[in-house]
Formats: structure tokens, sequence, C-alpha cells
């Protein structure tokens, strides 16, 4: 394989980002990693469990093979001391930019992740839609905020930013 050698490299790098990166009064860091289970995942909760964090905040999709990884990267968590603040379920409807209605496109047949946060006793913090003007505007350098304040995604990713305000305060 082409990739081998990156990624025999990556918890190494993930070690130097970690460790050396002067963060300053760092409030957040979001990691966004992609789905799956790998060694990868294990560094990073590794060496962010050393980092004396104060919790982690897992993503997950509402399918169930989703939900299944998200398992595993909690117990990951779990033996490593990192506490779990939290569950996000990303995707959870897709809301058409047309006519502004949601729709199932990522069904879940168990539940997605408020039976997953029910399971595990762990809070939803936020059910994020899928909805394409977010990547518009990203894309433009548009403010989603500005230009669609009422959209359901607006007021989604701005109840997860204060249940978070929230939950950081010491």
């Amino acid at each position: 394989m082409k990739s081998a050698p990156f990624l025999c490299m990556f918890p190494g790098l993930i070690k130097q980002l970690l460790r050396d990166v002067d963060w300053g009064g760092l409030d957040l860091l979001l990691v966004d990693t992609p789905p799956g289970t790998s060694d990868e995942h294990l560094s990073l909760v590794q060496y962010l469990a050393g980092a004396h964090l104060r919790g982690a905040i897992v993503v997950t999709t509402p399918q169930e093979v989703a939900l299944q990884d998200v398992r595993k990267e909690i117990t990951f968590c779990n033996k490593v001391g990192l506490k779990v603040m939290g569950l996000v379920e990303n995707m959870s409807t897709f809301v058409c930019p047309s006519c502004n209605k949601g729709s199932t496109i990522l069904p879940s047949t168990t539940g997605g992740a408020t039976s997953l946060a029910q399971e595990l006793a762990l809070p939803l913090l936020a059910k994020l839609p899928l909805d394409p003007r977010l990547g518009q505007a990203s894309d433009q350098g548009d403010n989603l905020f500005e230009a669609h304040p009422e959209s359901e995604i607006a007021v989604a990713y701005k109840g997860l930013a204060e249940t978070l305000a929230t939950a950081l305060q010491p």
C-alpha cells in the first residue's frame, strides 16, 4: 500500500500536534476524525487523556454501524480516564434548502444517538441536521448565522454552542 508509511507516522503526528503546539488559553479543541476505530483513534484518545482535559464530546451519525464505532471510541475514552461529556448526532435529518422541510436520509434502526445516550447515561448535546446551506456558506465565506438565522441548522448549532458554553463554565 502506498499510504502505509503515512499511517505508521500518524500516531507520531498526533502526539507532536498535541504535545508540541502551544495552544495558549484554549477553551475547546475540535478534532474531526474519519469514522472507525483504528490505532489512530486509540492514539488520539491516549494523548488527549494525557493532556488532562475536562473531557471529550463524541459525534456520530444515526445509523447503527456508526453507533457501533462510537461505542468503541467511548470504551477507549473510559479505559484511559478521558471523561465523555456527551454525544452529538450529526446528519440527524436532511433539510431541503428549497422547501426547508426535513427528511431522514440516514435512518436509525436502533434509535440513533438518543438511544445510545440513554444506554450509556450520557447527555445528548445536539442533533444537527444536514443542510447544504452550511457547505455553501462555508465555500463562499458567508456567515450562515447571518444569512439564515432562523434555519434549523443555525438554531441547532447555536443550541450546541450554548450547551457547551454552559458545560465549560468553571
